[in-house]
C-alpha cells in the first residue's frame, strides 16, 4: 500500500522569511524525496538537527526496506525472504515497534490496514509494472492472515510464509518521530514534506503555512489551499500509482477484504496531529465508500478529511483549515 514517491502537496511559505533564518535539506529515502526546513534556529543547532534527521530516515529506510538487504541489518527484506517458515529471530526495538504499530492499526481500522499483505501486493505490483491484465483470485490466494505475524519481546516468528509490507504508514511513522525529535530539541518551527506526507510545526512569524492540494489526474492544478500549523497532512489517491487496463483504473492501494483496488474516490486527504495516524487514515478512508468515511471521520475528534470524487466532500469541521 505504499504511496507514490512523487509529491502530493505543494507547500507555500508566505511568511516573508529571510533566507538567513531558515536552514533546509533534501534527502532521498523510502523511494521519495524528503524536504526539511527549520526556522528561527541558529546555524550550529540546525546543522546538527539536519544531520540527526538524515540518520533517522536512513535507519528506518534500511529497517523497513522490502526489496533490499543490508549488511548486519535484520530488516523486512530479511524477514520476508531469508528467514524460513517456523524460524525465529530477534529484531531491533525500532523494527519491533513499527511492526507492532501496524498490528495495532489492524484492529483500529477493522482489518483494512493489514501489514501481512506483502504477497498480494507483490502480485499486483507485477501487473502494474507490465500495465496489462488483472490477477485472478487463484493468483491472489496468499497467506495474509494477521495472526501469522508473531512478535513477542522482539522475537519474530515467521508463519505460513507471510510477507510484511509496512508501506501504508512507514513514511508517516518516521516523520512523526522526526517531528518529536525536533520539538525535544526546542526546534518548534519546521516543515517536513516526506513525499507528500507533510508535518508542520509552529507558524513562522505572522502567517501560517499555506498548503495546496493537487487535483487528481491534473496535478498542475491546485483545487484547494489550506492554512495550517501544528498538523500533519497526508493524501492517498488512485492517481498516484496506477495502471489502466480494459478501461478500468487499478491503483496501488489494495483492499484486504476483496484483494482488489477500490475506486470510490480519486483522492482523500487527512488532517490530524500525528503523521503516522494521518498516513494510516488516508489509506483506510480511500478504501471505504465516501459516505462511510464521512461518518467515521465525523465521529472522531481531532481529524478532518476532504475527498475529491465526482464532487468534493468535506468532513464537518474541515473548513477551519481552509485559506480565508
Amino acid at each position: 500500500m505504499k504511496k507514490i514517491v512523487l509529491l502530493i502537496l505543494f507547500i507555500f511559505i508566505l511568511s516573508g522569511c529571510n533566507k538567513n533564518d531558515m536552514y533546509d535539506k533534501t534527502l532521498f529515502y523510502m523511494d521519495t524525496a524528503i524536504e526539511i526546513k527549520l526556522y528561527d534556529v541558529d546555524e550550529e543547532h540546525a546543522n546538527k538537527a539536519l544531520s540527526d534527521i538524515e540518520k533517522m530516515y536512513e535507519k528506518y529506510h534500511k529497517l523497513t526496506d522490502r526489496y533490499n538487504e543490508y549488511e548486519d541489518v535484520i530488516n523486512v527484506y530479511y524477514l520476508n525472504n531469508v528467514l524460513k517458515v517456523n524460524e525465529k529471530i530477534e529484531i531491533s526495538n525500532e523494527l519491533s515497534e513499527i511492526i507492532n504499530y501496524g498490528i495495532k492499526m489492524y484492529d483500529e481500522t477493522d482489518g483494512y490496514i493489514n501489514i501481512a499483505m506483502g504477497n498480494v501486493i507483490d502480485v499486483w505490483k507485477e501487473y502494474r509494472e507490465k500495465e496489462s491484465g488483472v490477477p485472478n483470485l487463484y493468483e491472489l490466494d496468499k497467506p495474509i492472515d494477521i495472526s501469522y505475524i508473531s512478535l513477542t519481546d522482539n522475537i519474530y516468528l515467521k508463519k505460513k510464509d507471510v510477507k510484511l509490507d509496512l508501506g501504508a504508514y512507514v513514511k508517516g511513522y518516521v516523520t512523526e518521530l522526526v517531528g518529536k525529535y525536533l520539538e525535544d530539541e526546542n526546534i518548534n518551527k519546521y516543515l517536513i514534506n516526506a513525499g507528500g506526507n507533510v508535518k508542520l510545526g509552529n507558524k513562522y512569524r505572522l502567517k501560517k503555512y499555506n498548503v495546496g492540494l493537487e487535483e487528481p489526474f491534473n496535478t498542475s492544478n491546485i483545487y484547494k489551499t489550506l492554512s495550517v500549523e501544528n498538523v500533519s497532512i497526508v493524501t492517498s489517491g488512485s492517481y498516484q500509482r496506477y495502471y489502466e487496463y480494459d478501461g478500468n483504473i487499478y491503483s496501488h492501494i489494495i483492499n484486504p477484504k476483496t484483494l482488489f483496488p477500490d475506486n470510490y474516490t480519486k483522492s482523500v486527504t487527512v488532517i490530524t496531529e500525528n503523521s503516522a495516524y494521518a498516513d494510516i487514515m488516508s489509506t483506510y478512508l480511500f478504501m471505504l465508500p465516501i459516505e462511510d468515511g464521512l461518518k467515521l471521520v465525523n465521529e472522531k475528534e481531532g481529524i478532518e478529511a476532504i475527498w475529491y470524487s465526482d464532487q468534493i466532500y468535506y468532513s464537518d469541521s474541515f473548513d477551519k483549515y481552509e485559506q480565508k
